[in-house]
């Protein structure tokens, strides 16, 4: 679980969550059902944005809820799972009205072998999983056993019972990673030259925002990853581009104190001005309207969590 403390400055937002196991059970993963995390926080303090450092996994047995990842809305339904990854923007619709059950579990707990197989640290993987078929029956009897598991008194040296968690949650997120498809294939794997592109971008999108430079260190065309993009994720490579800037600004506006300027210059701006007019040509709203909006009222970590890390300043 995580530790609470609200800032008490203005109106000072949480940046990230970190996790910490509750008073008596191993650390690494914790399971609770909505019921849960209700009495623990009330739906006042799941109104607004979250910022976790660890994985949320949400499954219903009952009702629906809506759900907000990175801004996106979400629909979850019966029988459907919502992942929110590290570092994504996660923020509670009304869980009076569903059922289900709540699996946090820190980035590295899981081996480094489940964690590339699960591909853990991928950013681009989808917030929402529908099972089909067998998968339904599987994935909940994988969470039943890992529920029992944390819930029950430990009768064997604590290791061992960490290692039996940590087994049984990599069966969970393996399947969970590798569904099927409804007709009973599996997913096609996108194209090379698009992964390779998606790579770069989450890793220097800070840095530029010229598709050209893309194309010359990856030595491709500007039109080939162009034919790329659009075939695997929807919408061409500048675009894509585009898109995971103005995700980090919005997590960075809606998460921090950070002025323009300072955000502007983290993000490879030349200027705070340059920034405003490129944040409103893609979102429609100046920096400031949407902190605001983003923001909503002043509230608390949900499940009775603290930030970890220092608070950020403004500049």
């Amino acid at each position: 679980m995580v530790e609470s403390r609200q800032e008490a400055r203005g109106s000072r937002m949480i940046t990230e969550l970190a996790f910490t196991p509750p008073v008596g059970t191993s650390a690494g993963v914790e399971v609770l059902s909505l019921a849960d995390l209700r009495a623990r926080a009330g739906p006042e303090r799941l109104a607004g944005p979250n910022r976790h450092d660890f994985h949320v996994l949400v499954t219903l047995t009952s009702g629906s809820l809506r759900q907000t990842v990175d801004f996106t809305r979400h629909t979850l339904s019966l029988g459907s799972w919502l992942w929110v990854r590290p570092g994504q923007v996660h923020q509670w619709g009304d869980i009076t009205q569903a059922e289900g059950t709540l699996i946090l579990f820190e980035r590295d707990f899981p081996d480094p072998a489940t964690a590339a197989a699960a591909r853990l640290d991928e950013p681009h993987a989808p917030v929402v999983r529908t099972p089909h078929g067998e998968d339904i029956e599987a994935l909940n009897m994988a969470a039943h056993h890992l529920d029992r598991e944390f819930h029950s008194p430990i009768r064997m040296p604590v290791d061992v019972h960490v290692a039996v968690e940590r087994h049984l949650l990599a069966v969970l997120v393996l399947r969970l990673a590798h569904l099927a498809a409804p007709a009973g294939g599996t997913a096609p794997e996108p194209d090379s030259a698009y992964v390779r592109f998606r790579d770069a971008v989450e890793r220097e999108f800070a840095g530029t925002r010229c598709l050209e430079d893309y194309a010359r260190a990856l030595g491709y065309s500007a039109r080939t990853l162009s034919r790329a993009t659009l075939a695997a994720a929807g919408v061409g490579a500048k675009e894509f581009i585009d898109r995971r800037v103005v995700l980090e600004a919005k997590r960075m506006l809606a998460h921090s104190d950070l002025s323009a300027a300072r955000i502007a210059a983290q993000l490879g701006f030349s200027s705070a001005t340059n920034f405003s007019k490129y944040f409103h040509k893609h979102t429609g709203q100046t920096p400031i309207a949407f902190r605001r909006s983003s923001r909503g009222r002043h509230h608390q970590a949900p499940y009775g969590l603290s930030p970890s890390g220092p608070p950020a300043t403004g500049g």
